[in-house]
């Protein structure tokens, strides 16, 4: 006899019947559980809600004074008699997968996720169960990221030709996480940083938590020949807008894996493209999936349907099913108040 799911899919979210409590969900509800800060999962509303400790900061500086708990890692909780605990997803600072167990059948939600470490977040760790809901924003074998330290070489070497130019060089990438992995890893000894004030606003937020080297916020008083030769970081919400004049002349590039298709690039008018992505590839998603011992896979947010069909043809149980989030889309394309 097949048991009721343990989580299903409502018009609220990602819901959990037994406990009467969602993950995720995307309009309010009494009682969430967040996987991390960005505004696709973590949305206002709800009555109270419950996250990792480190990603507290995050989601109150985004939402306003909350009411929120915080767990550690692999910390188990009882909400009904389902046993809940989060692990380290790897995507950015304080995110997580949720693992989900009842009468010993096991789920885990992974959120988003990535398997290559970055020196920011707390690794992607490996969790067994029976389903895994997993997102498959990059979902397709074209997509095969190379190791960041070889990103961060290219981006390197061209912020190091541009300030020889008399350029200033500006990426853009979304205010949380991109952002701060970046500034870890660039090679600081160039030149200066400077940030748009998104950028700079959430930094603050996670510098507590993180070593990142210092930066300085363009305002009104920035001097343009002060700019030369510096790194700006900026949302991709900035590109063609007023604030960039001051910066002339500059180069633009964009940090994404959607910097792997070269159309990808035009359409954002940059001038550079680096493919460095808070996701995993084709391969990262197939391995996590082995390594769960998953039968059943629930596939959402991506290449849904191309991905699923995959999994289906080398033995797995998957499916599909429809969330309103939206992967590095959604941190990337869309207008940034951060």
């Amino acid at each position: 006899m097949n048991r009721p799911d343990l989580l299903v899919f409502n018009a609220k979210g990602i819901y959990c019947p037994i406990a009467q409590v969602y993950i995720d969900p995307w309009k309010p509800v009494n009682r969430a559980i967040i996987t991390h800060g960005h505004s696709d999962h973590a949305r206002f509303g709800h009555k109270h809600y419950l996250t990792h400790h480190s990603n507290i900061p995050i989601i109150r500086h985004r939402l306003g004074q909350i009411n929120v708990e915080g767990v550690e890692w692999g910390e188990k909780f009882q909400i009904n008699g389902v046993t809940f605990s989060l692990h380290p997803a790897g995507h950015i600072l304080g995110s997580s997968q949720v693992r989900v167990e009842y009468n010993g059948e096991i789920w885990v939600f992974t959120g988003d996720y990535k398997t290559e470490p970055d020196g920011i977040c707390t690794p992607y760790e490996s969790v067994a169960c029976h389903t895994l809901i997993t997102e498959c924003t990059f979902g397709i074998p074209a997509f095969k990221w190379k190791p960041q330290e070889k990103v961060f070489d290219e981006i390197n070497l061209w912020w190091d030709k541009n300030k020889k130019d008399g350029k200033t060089s500006v990426l853009f990438a979304y205010t949380l996480g991109k952002a701060q992995r970046i500034l870890k890893h660039v090679d600081s000894s160039i030149g200066p940083i400077y940030t748009h004030g998104a950028v700079e606003n959430m930094t603050d937020v996670l510098r507590p938590q993180l070593a990142l080297p210092s930066t300085t916020q363009i305002t009104r008083e920035t001097i343009n020949k002060d700019l030369r030769g510096a790194l700006v970081i900026a949302p991709p919400s900035a590109h063609g807008s007023p604030w960039m004049r001051k910066l002339v002349p500059y180069e633009t590039g964009t940090c994404s894996g959607w910097m792997a298709f070269r159309g990808a690039r035009a359409r954002r008018a940059t001038d550079r493209g680096f493919v460095l992505s808070d996701h995993c590839d084709w391969q990262g998603l197939l391995s996590s999936i082995r390594e769960s011992g998953a039968e059943r896979v629930i596939c959402t947010h991506g290449y849904t349907d191309i991905f699923s069909r995959y999994l289906r043809e080398i033995g797995y149980q998957a499916s599909v099913e429809n969330t309103q989030y939206a992967g590095e889309k959604e941190e990337t394309e869309t207008k940034e108040s951060a």
